[in-house]
């Protein structure tokens, strides 16, 4: 059994340090399933830390492409599709560990995060008009929460409770309509696609884990962007580097179960399943593992049976053989402890887990002038455009939007802008196509975005018609990990016992206190996995402790209360008394300067 040799650490001590080539590496092989960001990033983990030979790696992927939901491509026919974009922030130290290593395919002699680093500081993010309304006019949300004095105790209690206590509980029994009619909750629900039945859980590990970005939550200053689709700037890097140290990439496979040797303190995978498309045929094969084969299996997609329609077409709901969710399925049920998970929790509920996106491409140079109106800048300048998404507030589909730094794609043409759009209630009839998302095609998506954004009604018919291409997606599982849940319902990464397989990817568990829907957690739980397996003498990041920085959550408290200054029961001169005293400590100093109580020393010098 291995022995886990790799902790945490926030310092860079261990950070800084190179690590050693592990005892017995030359004697391994890895298979990763699936070639999404947590299989490349433990590939690399392997070779750079581990050192481990690239051509004793092999990644096996379903589809012909690197990257799982970081993806970009242009379809000859539809044009070009992304199915989402990650929203990326400083602390993110797995990430920019991983690619610090990762050579820049744009700059000379500069990595994957030289060239990030040097893009948003020469060009930083930030949004000028977060929401709207009244088809496309600036709602002037002043950058305010606007949280009652109610609401404020509801996220307070959520941020303080016990994470058992709001297992398998929905963020609408824990939150009233005091936090769902505020603008925290636009800010909040559209950013990270959250909704009222989802996980409190996961709402209350994101409240933790992004503390230090609530003041920049209104603007978006808490964000950063990569200059092209995530495809391009991060996954066909990571692709070169793998190619070029040996690495092994099996496309057209579907991995379909996996077989254990199981007793009551050991674990070992022992033979891979899959079955290889070679054109209209499936041929089975496999291979057997040993003690020195090492396996790192993605279970669960967010992106699994996603459907593309394109602009006379509308995308359908794939409620088919799921082969990600089917395989967890199947390893689940080979260890009657639960050890391997509960898939159902998360793959089982389409309905609650479902939402559509829509790739735009403008081909009329009037469609970019109506952008412009809203987000304040020239979308054709190459720099930040939109700055994070536009949400139209009133849009009976929860309508998002946005535009990222143009071009997207390498090969986008000059006149061209690419607009990512999505709706989480894809099945509520629009405002002007009078049809729920899900049935729309392409065209008809364009003219509802297109009402929401200010167009004329009388000129939206023949502005979608031919001024755009657009290519709609559904996909039945995004917000799958964000169903309620509790301890157990994920696999732990490396499972107790476990000789020489792990689990990574988002339906892992792992063992900071990270949260999901981020290439952090994909990339940490390929780094916790491939550590503790190979026994890398490396720590891994710690989670930013921003949550237990007692200035962050000072400052984090005085943004939700729209800079209101605390005022206490009783007669104003006993306030006083009380908020001077304060002041006198280091506590309410800092609570003083962030605004959270009347600075009494500077309000009695004006007087």
């Amino acid at each position: 059994m291995t022995v886990f040799t790799s902790g945490y650490t926030s310092g860079n001590y261990e950070a800084f340090a190179r690590s050693r080539k592990p005892a017995g590496v030359d004697d391994k092989t890895a298979w990763f399933v699936g070639a999404g960001l947590a299989s490349l990033a433990g590939a690399a983990f392997l070779i750079r830390d581990g050192h481990m030979d690239g051509k004793k790696i092999t990644i096996l992927e379903e589809g012909r492409l690197v990257g799982g939901a970081l993806d970009g491509i242009e379809e000859p026919e539809r044009g070009f599709v992304i199915r989402g974009g990650r929203e990326l922030e400083d602390h993110y130290e797995c990430l920019w560990d991983l690619f610090r290593s990762i050579p820049s395919l744009e700059v000379e002699d500069a990595s994957v995060l030289d060239e990030f680093y040097w893009l948003n500081k020469d060009d930083p993010n930030y949004s000028l008009c977060r929401v709207t309304e009244k088809q496309g006019q600036d709602a002037h949300t002043g950058k305010l929460f606007t949280l009652s004095p109610k609401a404020q105790k509801e996220v307070q209690a959520l941020y303080l409770t016990n994470r058992k206590d709001v297992e398998n509980k929905r963020i609408n029994e824990v939150f009233t309509d005091e936090v769902f009619k505020s603008n925290f909750w636009i800010y909040w629900r559209t950013m990270f696609a959250f909704e009222e039945w989802h996980s409190a859980l996961e709402m209350k590990l994101y409240l933790h884990r992004f503390i230090h970005h609530i003041g920049g939550m209104p603007d978006f200053t808490a964000l950063k962007f990569t200059k092209y689709n995530q495809y391009e700037s991060f996954a066909l890097p990571l692709r070169k580097y793998l190619i070029d140290h040996g690495v092994q990439f099996q496309f057209s496979t579907t991995v379909t179960d996996v077989d254990f040797d199981i007793t009551e303190k050991r674990r070992q995978a022992t033979r891979i399943h899959w079955s290889v498309t070679d054109g209209e045929n499936k041929v089975p094969g496999g291979v057997d593992l040993g003690p020195n084969d090492l396996l790192f299996m993605t279970i669960g997609s967010l992106t699994e049976n996603s459907d593309n329609g394109d602009h006379h077409t509308p995308a359908k709901l794939n409620e088919g053989p799921a082969p990600a969710w089917d395989l967890w399925r199947h390893i689940a049920a080979k260890d009657l402890s639960g050890a391997f998970g509960h898939p159902n929790v998360f793959g089982a509920h389409i309905p609650e887990t479902k939402w559509e996106a829509a790739t735009v491409t403008t081909l009329d140079k009037r469609i970019p002038a109506y952008i412009q109106k809203i987000c304040k800048r020239d979308p054709f300048s190459g720099k930040v455009v939109t700055g994070g998404i536009v949400t139209a507030k009133d849009s009976k589909w929860l309508m998002s939007w946005t535009v990222n730094r143009q071009p997207h794609f390498k090969k986008q043409p000059k006149d061209q802008i690419v607009v990512w759009v999505y709706s989480l209630f894809v099945d509520t009839p629009g405002d002007y196509v009078k049809k729920t998302m899900s049935e729309c095609t392409g065209e008809e998506i364009t003219q509802e975005w297109l009402y929401h954004m200010g167009v004329p009604v009388e000129e939206i018919p023949e502005l979608a018609a031919t001024g755009a291409k657009t290519v709609p997606t559904m996909m039945p599982y995004v917000t799958s990990f964000f169903m309620p849940r509790e301890a157990g319902d994920r696999p732990d990464v490396i499972p107790e016992g476990s000789v020489n397989f792990a689990f990574i990817g988002q339906f892992a568990e792992s063992k900071s206190r990270d949260c999901i829907f981020t290439t952090e957690y994909s990339v940490r739980t390929a780094m916790e996995s491939t550590y503790h397996l190979l026994g890398i003498e490396r720590g891994i990041p710690e989670v930013f402790n921003s949550t237990y920085d007692v200035r962050t959550v000072i400052a984090a408290a005085t943004s939700l209360r729209d800079g209101q200054p605390l005022h206490l029961p009783g007669p104003e001169f006993v306030n006083k008394f009380i908020f001077r005293a304060l002041e006198d400590n280091v506590l309410g100093s800092i609570m003083a300067q962030e605004g959270l109580i009347p600075d009494v020393a500077k309000e009695e010098k004006k007087e």
